[in-house]
């Protein structure tokens, strides 16, 4: 092979990489609601039991101050990627871009030879022929089964394969979650078969923030204007659509007008116009250029590069600048709070609330007076496997001793996810303190645990004992 050769050989497209990238997505997502560790999943925000997993830990509904943070850290990530790549998130792993790429080049193109070519998204099958009709209603038929796998996939983020389909044979009593199924289904068939890249172009509201978001470094689809030459003018208006046209208005043109470009483009739109809201970003004219200016012996005219690089010519792009570097300090800052406050997670729920009689006082026959303070525990179990529950009361070390539990006497068990009521009397028969005044209120700490688990599975609650003034004491009966 020739130096001038090997210096211009094609490379692999990118569109065979961003199908390796759509497998390993789509492998990850169906994969992902199936895998449970200590029967906790990846990720799950389940509204029928009211739990949050996530990482494999599995957090009440109470704890939900960690999802602003999950879409804060979702948000940040998606603009993040923007600033550097432009919508390669659109290009690369949006779920809207997989669907159509799945249901165009594999099964109208490639499994029922609808359309003709991968390369060229402009051309409709002509419907008029009998055959096209059949082979359309079979890629329909296929689009309608793939999409209802998509929607139980996504609902698996939200009701768990384990129960998702009890919940389905159970259908008269799970009739909201077939409905959703359905509905879910239904709009991506008409959004995959129907609306199809107008969802980009017109509906998703990222492509009106994008924009916002770009500079002169971010990496996007771009036609090389000093190469190439200008196909449109400054209003967006095209002026030449023959070569010779081109190389009569600037000799140096290299653009062969030959609209490979334009044809595979799945949003339809003409690269060599400029940035467009439409571009998603997932380099089909990057390929096709390549290929022809390739076999010219030539480097493509539409690279994946910045206007700095490409159209300004002021140097290389500078992937690490301040825009980018204060995303990532935020992305790892909110990791950081998310891994510090899913790492204080309680395993055990407990709320105590004191009964609206402070206090009842009983004379004992030595003449002493039992002094009983009343609580009502309201204990959760968000373990998966049924426990045993009891306390202990921490006292100040002037009254140690003299502050006992008197109901209840025994362990307690719960239940997995249930709340359990439990009434709590604890009782002094000492003078604790003497004042003629006031009632007084001691500080004191409940430690409820599990037993067997004393370590792990522990909270502590802070409550208060109401010790009565001397005149009720002396008037106890």
């Amino acid at each position: 092979m020739s130096e001038k050769k090997k210096a211009f050989e094609i490379p692999k497209p990118w569109r065979i990489m961003r199908y390796y990238v759509y497998a390993f997505a789509t492998i990850t997502m169906l994969s992902l609601p199936w895998i449970v560790i200590d029967g906790n999943h990846m990720f799950l925000l389940s509204f029928d039991k009211l739990k949050l997993h996530l990482a494999f830990i599995q957090f009440d509904m109470q704890e939900l101050y960690l999802m602003p943070f999950l879409l804060m850290l979702l948000f940040l990530g998606v603009f993040g990627m923007t600033v550097v790549g432009g919508r390669v998130f659109c290009g690369w792993v949006c779920p809207q871009t997989v669907f159509r790429v799945f249901y165009r080049d594999l099964i109208e193109t490639k499994i029922l030879r609808l359309r003709k070519r991968i390369k060229n998204k402009q051309i409709e099958p002509d419907m008029s022929l009998p055959k096209n009709k059949v082979k359309k209603v079979a890629a329909v038929f296929i689009a309608v089964l793939l999409a209802h796998v998509a929607a139980a996939n996504f609902l698996w983020f939200f009701v768990p394969p384990e129960d998702f389909f009890p919940y389905l044979m159970d259908y008269e009593n799970h009739w909201t979650l077939i409905s959703i199924l359905l509905g879910v289904a239904a709009f991506l068939v008409y959004d995959i078969v129907f609306l199809k890249e107008d969802f980009c172009a017109y509906i998703c509201p990222y492509s009106r923030i994008q924009s916002v978001l770009y500079d002169e470094h971010t990496v996007m689809a771009l036609y090389n204007t000093n190469r190439g030459g200008h196909i449109y003018d400054e209003n967006k208006e095209k002026q030449y659509t023959k070569q010779k046209e081109v190389i009569a208005a600037d000799a140096n043109s290299e653009c062969t007008t030959c609209e490979s470009c334009v044809t595979v483009c799945p949003t339809h739109i003409d690269i060599r116009e400029g940035l467009q809201l439409e571009c998603i970003n997932c380099l089909e004219c990057v390929d096709a250029c390549t290929t022809v200016m390739g076999k010219l012996g030539k480097p493509s005219l539409v690279t994946w590069s910045s206007e700095y690089e490409i159209i300004d010519q002021k140097g290389k792009t500078q992937f690490f600048r301040t825009k980018v570097l204060g995303y990532g300090a935020l992305l790892i800052g909110l990791m950081v709070i998310l891994t510090m406050m899913g790492s204080t997670k309680e395993h055990m729920l407990l709320n105590i609330n004191k009964e609206s009689r402070l206090y009842s006082t009983k004379l004992l026959p030595d003449g002493k007076v039992r002094v009983d303070n009343a609580y009502e525990f309201l204990l959760q179990n968000t373990e998966n496997e049924t426990m045993d529950f009891y306390f202990e009361v921490i006292v100040p070390d002037t009254v140690k001793g003299l502050i006992t539990i008197a109901k209840p006497t025994k362990k307690f068990s719960a239940v997995p996810g249930k709340r359990k009521k439990k009434v709590v009397v604890l009782r002094t028969t000492d003078v604790l303190v003497h004042d003629e005044r006031k009632d007084i209120t001691i500080p004191i700490q409940i430690r409820a645990y599990a037993i067997g688990h004393e370590e792990k599975i522990v909270v502590f609650r802070d409550a208060v004992f109401t010790f009565p003034r001397a005149d009720v004491l002396k008037g106890a009966k």
